[in-house]
């Protein structure tokens, strides 16, 4: 039998039970059908229009005036307990007086409540201040105690700076990485971002120690962090002293090879400033006459060194973008002088190319003039001057035809075939006459 077929059999009274009964929402007492109160349509719906922030807002709704009767609770919860503080504490005073001496004074009496309500303030504030515990229970059965170290005083990170620009707070790991309150005081602020945790302290070390565990295992060593934390942090604290002596070691390498400037002894006076307090007396001539001139430094190259009978160094010419000596004029460093006569020779051979260069190009023209009238260039007009031979010309013109012909039919194209690159004015005479001109309207009743 189905669950319809059961739910059909059923009484008109048993089906308002099961209706009833799988009713998510509390029964009333007496409904509205007999009392006429409250009537409402069974499903109630309502449309909200809210924005991307207000459907995700966990507070939505909540009126913070529903909260009113817990405050005043705890309010009069807390004047009660003070109340019966303060009459216990009186009544434990007046039984104290009256069994030590009943003719104490008034005075005393009123010093020792305000001793004994000083001390019910310092109980209460220990009592706030102590350090609340629950019990948590798994599912397991096991128990334990939880300490809440969370002073309520203290305001929420996220309650700091309510700009949307400010920094950031994740909701889900409870983090707020920069500093809500950049421009505050920091003397006066007790909290600036999670980062200032980060960045000091022991966790810089344990993410250097990170890197380092990650370095070592991509240059092929067997580490990890998590693995093996001992042998990793065993391998850094070797790897920081190898670094140090590494260090070390390059730095006697250095002071060995160049000296050390700070540790050595200050130069003189002399020689940091080019002066000293030593006398010297001079007359009009500028001889001297009394004390000793002082000695100019001189440099630690050679100065002033003449070799190979040279009267001037090298360097002490310069012509066309190159140095020399000027006694002789010559360019080619460590040569023998050769004086005057070098200088004249070395003239003549310049004039004496100077004269070749220009009887070469005088011949090249003559030669070129000649050649043009043979031969004819590629991609010119034609010449005024152009003198043609008949007989030459009738014969270029067979060779162009015969060309032609063969790029038509390229079965009688030849396999092997020899170009020259001399071309005579006959031939392009004939090549001219033989082209082709597509801008030309009578092209088509050329052949």
């Amino acid at each position: 039998m189905t669950e319809v077929q059961k739910y059909s059999r059923l009484t008109s009274i048993e089906r308002v039970h099961v209706k009833t009964k799988t009713c998510m929402e509390r029964p009333r007492k007496l409904g509205a059908k007999w009392t006429s109160k409250n009537i409402a349509p069974d499903e109630k719906i309502e449309t909200i229009e809210l924005d991307y922030d207000g459907k995700r807002d966990r507070w939505n709704g909540y009126d913070a005036a529903s909260y009113a009767h817990v405050i005043e609770r705890y309010e009069a919860r807390d004047e009660a307990r003070k109340k019966y503080l303060k009459e216990q504490q009186l009544k434990k005073l007046e039984e104290k007086n009256k069994s030590e001496n009943a003719d104490s004074d008034d005075e005393d009496n009123e010093d020792a409540l305000k001793v004994d309500e000083a001390k019910v303030d310092e109980s209460k504030q220990m009592d706030f201040a102590k350090v609340e515990k629950r019990v948590r229970t798994t599912g397991g059965g096991s128990t334990g105690t939880v300490r809440n170290l969370r002073i309520r005083e203290d305001t929420a990170k996220y309650l700091l700076n309510l700009d949307v620009n400010s920094a950031h707070y994740d909701p889900k790991t409870r983090s707020m990485r920069e500093d809500p309150l950049p421009d505050m005081d920091p003397n006066e602020k007790f909290y600036a971002g999670d980062n200032q945790n980060r960045i000091s302290g022991q966790a810089l070390e344990f993410k250097q120690l990170n890197i380092h565990a990650w370095e070592a295992f991509e240059k092929g060593n067997d580490v990890h962090m998590q693995a093996a934390p001992s042998q990793a942090e065993l391998l850094y604290k070797n790897y920081k002293i190898n670094k140090e002596k590494l260090k070390s070691k390059v730095k006697e390498t250095v002071l060995e090879k160049y000296g050390n400037a700070a540790s050595e002894e200050p130069l003189p006076r002399e020689l940091l400033l080019g002066q000293s307090e030593r006398e010297v007396e001079y007359d009009r001539a500028g001889r001297i006459i009394k004390g000793q001139e002082m000695a100019l430094p001189r440099s630690k190259y050679e100065e002033d060194v003449y070799i190979n009978n040279h009267t001037a160094v090298w360097g002490s010419w310069w012509k066309d973008h190159q140095w020399g000596y000027k006694c002789c004029k010559q360019l080619v460093r460590n040569s023998y002088c050769t004086g005057a006569a070098g200088i004249e020779a070395a003239e003549a051979a310049a004039d004496l190319m100077k004269a070749n260069i220009a009887r070469k190009e005088a011949s090249e023209d003559v030669i070129a003039s000649a050649e043009e009238k043979q031969l004819a260039t590629w991609g010119t007009e034609i010449p005024d001057d152009l003198v043609l031979d008949q007989a030459k010309l009738a014969e270029a013109l067979k060779k162009e035809d015969k060309r032609r012909k063969e790029e038509k039919d390229e079965r009688k194209r030849k396999y092997n075939v020899k170009w020259n690159d001399e071309v005579t004015a006959e031939d392009m005479e004939a090549y001219r006459m033989k082209k082709v001109h597509h801008d030309d309207p009578m092209k088509d009743f050329l052949n």
